[in-house]
């Protein structure tokens, strides 16, 4: 073997501080890949996943304008947040909502890179929060399925974006001050499910019931179609949960399992309390177990470990459980697809499940300490996720009746009853499925 020489050594060591800068931000080939797949899988969530899942679950005379709820939510908020919505977001350095240094995506270049997604190019973590932004507002639309004017809808995507979405996101994602405060939130339980479900929720009391609600005969049109959309949900769910990791590593992993995991328990104790107190399981039940499940996990799933994901998917499937069979007819609020019974307490009981389950085990690294809950010695956590519930709902609730109060004073929210009865395809876009 050949010698090194001394003036060798002396050179190899002269490129050591360029080695050194390897902690500087910089594109990752893989992450990068790994994010184009998570982005797509987000966006086929609501195209066409969560357009098969709401169009199969209301009546025969509703399905296209209930898929056409999530088409121009896509189309609406798409643009949105190219031109402003990821600026007010993801950028400035204010407690309560970005800046616009942003605008129309000024800045953004092909090395740019942002600081909350250090290995990727800013471009692709912009579109991959972006389709995060589209099916939140899609969602709201299952609450108010089969009565709510196609204008008004289109109308409250864009002012309910403005009032709720945009400053929840910065405060949890974007710096501000409930992510200071050290609230979790892996995925969206708090931005995305909760302000789903609460905004359905309101939105729904403000319409008013469908017609023969508690009456007439509601049942789905088409379930085969939900079925479908559901299988692309879950798919569709390692990106929204696993690429929140924000590249192909181990934690994106864990999310993963952890994610799929909590479908498998939601569906069976859906299924088992369906089974138990009628009789027979529904495919319906299945299906809104798994969504619950999945639900659930989100804000939760890139810091626990795959067997809290099942527990925590045995808590979603009973819990939101009785709130879609017992605690709606109870009160007798007529979400039509159970967005609030499913989202909306999914995303809360998520959100303090991983101030609960949070364990270092999962987000301990060399360099960081990682993050624990209560079984992990922390129950800290658990009073600030708490406090991130609490911020979100009351935001959600005046927000969201706010935007409807807004949109009311341009357009009338609600179809009339001869259109209710006739059907929305027919009133709204002049179009039916073939008898």
């Amino acid at each position: 073997m050949r010698k090194i020489s001394s003036a060798a050594i002396a050179l190899l060591f002269s490129f050591t501080p360029a080695f050194a800068q390897q902690d500087a931000p910089r594109i990752d080939g893989g992450d990068t890949a790994f994010m184009i797949i998570a982005t797509a899988l987000v966006l086929m969530m609501t195209l066409p996943g969560l357009a098969l899942f709401y169009s199969g679950m209301v009546r025969k005379k509703n399905v296209l304008a209930t898929m056409a709820q999530s088409l121009i939510a896509t189309a609406i908020v798409s643009l949105i947040w190219i031109v402003i919505g990821y600026s007010l977001v993801f950028s400035g350095d204010s407690p309560w909502i970005g800046d616009t240094a942003r605008l129309l995506l000024k800045g953004v270049g092909p090395e740019t890179i942002s600081p909350f997604a250090k290995t990727i190019p800013e471009i692709l973590f912009m579109t991959y929060q972006m389709t995060f932004a589209v099916i939140t507002c899609a969602l709201v639309g299952g609450s108010v399925a089969e009565r709510m004017r196609f204008s008004a809808f289109m109308l409250f995507c864009v002012v309910w974006f403005f009032i709720v979405y945009a400053p929840s996101a910065h405060w949890v994602w974007g710096g501000g001050f409930l992510q200071m405060l050290g609230v979790l939130d892996y995925a969206g339980g708090t931005v995305v499910h909760i302000n789903a479900g609460v905004a359905g929720l309101v939105a729904a009391v403000m319409l008013g019931n469908r017609i023969g609600f508690g009456r007439e005969n509601l049942a789905p049109f088409d379930l085969s179609l939900a079925v479908i959309g559901t299988g692309l949900l879950w798919v569709g769910w390692f990106g929204f949960n696993g690429g929140s990791a924000l590249g192909a590593n181990s934690r994106a992993v864990f999310a993963i399992v952890a994610t799929h995991l909590a479908a498998c328990s939601g569906a069976l104790v859906w299924s088992a309390l369906e089974w138990f107190e009628r009789g027979k399981p529904s495919v319906l039940g299945v299906i809104s177990g798994a969504i619950a499940g999945l639900g659930t996990i989100t804000p939760a799933s890139g810091y626990v470990l795959p067997w809290h994901g099942v527990v925590i998917g045995l808590i979603a499937g009973g819990v939101c459980y009785w709130m879609c069979t017992v605690a709606k007819h109870l009160y007798r609020y007529d979400d039509t697809l159970d967005v609030f019974g499913v989202h909306g307490v999914g995303g809360i009981l998520g959100t303090l499940l991983a101030g609960v389950f949070a364990t270092r085990a999962v987000t301990a690294s060399a360099t960081d300490p990682g993050i624990s809950g209560l079984l992990d010695g922390n129950p800290a956590q658990l009073v600030i996720q708490a406090i991130g519930v609490v911020v979100t709902l009351v935001w959600c609730v005046i927000g969201t009746w706010l935007s409807l109060k807004i949109v009311s004073l341009f357009v009338t929210l609600r179809v009339n009853s001869d259109d209710e009865r006739e059907g929305l395809d027919i009133a709204l876009h002049g179009e039916a499925l073939h008898q």
